[in-house]
């Protein structure tokens, strides 16, 4: 447990310790400052049917965020200590292909939702300014839960496209590219009439719009948890695999 610990503030150094960590949060500071700006010009004063948090939480810029974000944090985990030849002699050391799986994908995970605090500071000012009822603790709960949840498997997939490469851009690439195939998947079970009930039926789980309106409104549907904690598993599985297989080169 004390490797863990040691690599994971090294990972979390990378992150805090350097420009493009705070390139990063800024960037996506200002992206959600400016679309909650618009959303309290929209709302003016008068009261909205729609919670705040499923007014920015199901529109687009959030997958965007998402997609865009998630291959930004995780294309250097890997192939950036490939490139650069650190990673054979990190892996010489007396560390475990688990804990430096690991240690990064924590590492990545816990910057991801730094990023996402300022939203907090958007909530807040929407209460102050617009005529809108309290926020409910659970709503806003079921809100990062859904934040967390839909960044873990981003996360993973960067993970994993990071580890299959030496290249930061394929990794980001790679990740991007499956993100945006997720998002058609998603779009896809949004979109197809009930009456397809087989292949709405298999699309369910990949309706990511429908299971973070279900979180904003602080609705957690254990199915939704379980296949988010099974498809991150997985992609950190296979990262684990790809991480194992050189010692077969």
């Amino acid at each position: 447990m004390k490797i863990f610990w040691t690599l994971l503030r090294r990972e979390l150094g990378t992150f805090f310790l350097s420009l493009t960590g705070y390139v990063i949060i800024a960037a996506v500071t200002l992206i959600v400052g400016s679309t909650f700006v618009m959303l309290i010009h929209n709302m003016g004063t008068k009261p909205f049917a729609m919670p705040v948090t499923q007014l920015f939480f199901n529109s687009f810029m959030f997958w965007l965020l998402v997609i865009l974000v998630a291959p930004a944090i995780t294309m250097r985990l890997f192939a950036l200590e490939k490139a650069s030849g650190t990673f054979e002699t990190l892996m010489t050391t007396s560390v475990g292909d688990l804990q430096v799986v690991a240690a990064k994908f924590t590492a990545a995970v816990f910057f991801y939702m730094v990023t996402w605090l300022p939203t907090l500071v958007g909530l807040a000012i929407i209460q102050c300014f617009t005529n809108q009822p309290k926020l409910d603790p659970g709503v806003v709960g079921g809100m990062y839960l859904g934040i967390f949840l839909s960044g873990c498997l981003f996360l993973a997939i960067g993970c994993l496209a990071s580890a299959l490469t030496k290249s930061q851009m394929v990794a980001a690439m790679l990740s991007l590219a499956v993100g945006v195939i997720l998002f058609i998947l998603a779009y896809m079970a949004q979109v197809l009439p009930d009456a397809a009930e087989s292949a709405t039926g298999a699309l369910y789980y990949f309706n990511l719009f429908k299971h973070m309106e279900d979180f904003t409104r602080g609705v957690v549907d254990t199915r939704t948890v379980i296949f988010y904690a099974t498809a991150a598993f997985l992609f950190l599985f296979l990262t684990l695999r790809v991480v194992e297989s050189r010692r077969w080169k």
